[in-house]
């Protein structure tokens, strides 16, 4: 997909653009935000255990570990 500069646009083309998008976004099931709040609050709790954020990393699975030291002589 091509990047489109937005102020290389004519007026109409930015108004058509817009207009495409609230065509997509009017079609958009909506969800009440308690709901779908609990459902990211319980997928959370539930995968918290594997989360590496949360638990960290073991040191020997850690690809970002230091493998050797610096040595000035």
């Amino acid at each position: 997909m091509p990047v489109i500069n937005i102020e290389d646009l004519t007026e109409k083309d930015k108004l058509k653009m817009e207009v495409e998008q609230l065509k997509k976004e009017v079609k958009m099931e909506r969800q009440l935000v308690s709901k779908c709040s609990e459902e990211i609050k319980n997928y959370i709790e539930e995968n918290s255990g594997e989360d590496p954020l949360v638990k960290g990393i073991p040191e020997d699975k850690n690809p970002f570990k230091e493998k050797g030291g610096c040595v000035i002589a």
